[in-house]
């Protein structure tokens, strides 16, 4: 990592929420939240679930819950079709529990990344047919899937979609289309997951059954699936991840405790970081290099032998992902040389590329260039690739102004996906150069980083980390709060870890000293002065003894 611009925010006007007597800290980072009003804020701090949305405002969802239903009284075989990523294979194993609760007949599918390909495809559709089942309900898939779905119909299945994907080319004419993305809809939060919506549509069922029965012990999925998936973590979304975490403390599924001690994870101080680091690699990992349903099986198993071997197996199968994605993360920044500093956006890829994890590629290329990034595997008679981008750029956008060119694509603004023939594949590298540049061309194109608050060390206390601890669970949308402090002296200063990847201080600023870390700033060792500016987050040192508060050091600059 390189040194980044400091973006500090503005302040918050004078008297805002002042009626609330909260510190000015507090204050400054419901500001920069967009928090508007007293009750907003109350709202945002209180966190007692009441920002769930009644799921039968959900799109078609009556519609959905009828067919459900009448599933249930017929005793037909129910298919639910999940999409092979954390969030897929978390609103799987709601809606296949949940069903099964229900009395269904119920056949769990999660596809085979490179066989398979994303979505509904005719070939699975066959299978599910001939095993028996007349309803296919999807998760975290299938809106696009306008001619699978025709060809379910021809073999006389119902199709059901609950999906979250962008709507890009119409709706499928499914049985019913469950999206809070849709145009019509009126639900009041359209970002949730895939397995949020999944979610959604098993309360909907079950209140429309009389059921009772409390979904609390799915709520563990549920953070791990949305968390995993990088939506925003406000709204409804964050009060589903914030009960899921307390779910999550005390999961009696025996995979995710034999997964969090194979990961050297506390259940009991599991957040939403240690979810996006570490559990949800690990459950997205065999879905990127073998099968997805390795997953699946560790968050239902009822044995602990298999628990144990899963989690195994997952462990294993992250740490040649790690492997692999380094390699191929060399090779794209070889092929693009010094190319990148002259293009708006990067694209690479060819047959030695693997699609289970270009999508990991293209976002380490993104964190190092800050462009718009897309790696794609080369086979036979069409590539696959995965895209990364940039605030500044709506990388599924762009995809639809070159629909003509592409077989399929889908995805956010953010993160998409797409297949190609390769006799389309220069212009298509050509067109989206083109739409980069139009878009880009008057912005600045240079990582940077977010500061809301300057604070100054020795004005840092106890209610001041207890109230930063009111606005987790972090994630997207709710970012980690990242402090500016200036004139902090260096009382030690060393390179630590494997290769002094890492730089370690101590800092004083009148009596108060704190301990601080700076992974991956260890080859700017030499840049630290006497004295400098930091900016920082808040971590805890799990490592020794007891829990140590510190500094999570991202940037500095010497005092000069």
């Amino acid at each position: 990592m390189n040194h980044r611009r400091w973006k500090v925010l503005p302040p918050a006007p004078a008297g805002f929420l002042g009626e609330m007597r909260l510190p000015p800290v507090a204050v400054q980072l419901l500001y920069s939240r967009g928090i508007t009003s007293p009750s907003e804020a109350e709202d945002f701090l209180r966190m007692d679930g009441g920002q769930q949305g009644d799921p039968l405002l959900l799109p078609e969802m009556e519609r959905a819950v009828a067919r459900v239903y009448q599933a249930l009284l017929r005793g037909e075989t129910i298919a639910v079709y999940g999409d092979f990523d954390a969030d897929g294979i978390c609103g799987t194993v709601v809606l296949a529990e949940g069903l099964s609760l229900l009395g269904g007949n119920v056949v769990p599918y999660i596809p085979h990344r490179v066989e398979e390909g994303y979505g509904l495809n005719c070939v699975s559709l066959d299978s599910l047919c001939q095993q028996g089942a007349s309803l296919v309900v999807t998760v975290d898939c299938g809106v696009g899937n306008v001619r699978e779905i025709e060809y379910a119909q021809s073999l006389g299945l119902d199709v059901i979609v609950t999906d979250h994907h962008s709507i890009s080319h119409g709706l499928p004419k499914a049985f019913a289309v469950v999206n809070p993305k849709r145009a019509d809809s009126v639900y009041p939060f359209p970002q949730l997951a895939g397995v949020g919506v999944a979610y959604k549509f098993l309360q909907a069922l079950f209140v429309a059954l009389g059921r009772k029965d409390p979904l609390d012990s799915m709520l563990d999925v549920v953070a791990i699936g949305t968390v995993a998936d990088m939506v925003p973590l406000v709204g409804e979304n964050r009060t589903l991840v914030k009960a899921g975490l307390r779910a999550l403390s005390k999961t009696k599924r025996l995979g995710l405790i034999e997964l969090m001690r194979t990961a050297g994870v506390q259940p009991d101080g599991v957040g939403s970081e240690q979810i996006a680091w570490t559990v949800a690699p690990r459950l997205n990992a065999p879905g990127r290099l073998e099968h997805a349903v390795a997953g699946y099986r560790l968050l239902v198993t009822d044995s602990p032998d298999e628990a144990r071997q899963l989690a195994q197996v997952l462990e294993e199968t992250n740490t040649r992902r790690q492997i692999l994605t380094n390699e191929l993360v060399a090779r794209a920044k070889e092929e693009l040389s010094g190319s990148w500093a002259e293009l708006p956006l990067l694209m690479v890829g060819g047959e030695h590329y693997v699609s289970g994890v270009v999508g990991l590629v293209a976002g380490k290329l993104v964190e190092e260039f800050y462009r718009p990034s897309i790696v794609y595997e080369t086979r036979e008679k069409v590539s696959k690739g995965s895209a990364r981008s940039i605030p500044e750029f709506d990388v599924v956008a762009a995809l639809g102004q070159c629909r003509d060119l592409l077989v399929r694509f889908g995805g956010h603004p953010m993160a998409a996906g797409f297949t190609v023939e390769n006799r389309n594949l220069p212009e298509l590298h050509q067109r989206l150069l083109q739409i980069a540049d139009a878009e880009l061309s008057l912005s600045e194109l240079q990582p940077s980083m977010t500061v809301e608050a300057e604070l100054p060390l020795a004005g840092i206390n106890g209610e001041v980390l207890k109230l930063i601890d009111k606005f987790a669970p972090f994630g997207t949308g709710n970012p980690v709060p990242v402090f500016l402090s200036r004139g902090a002296q260096v009382t030690e200063c060393q390179a630590v870890g494997n290769g002094s990847r890492h730089l370690k201080l101590k800092l004083k600023q009148g009596k108060v000293v704190w301990r601080a870390i700076g992974f991956d700033l260890g080859h700017l060792l030499p840049e630290v002065g006497q004295e400098i500016d930091i900016v920082y987050s808040f971590s805890v040192d799990r490592w020794g003894a007891q829990d140590m508060l510190e500094l999570n050091i991202l940037d500095f600059a010497p005092v000069r």
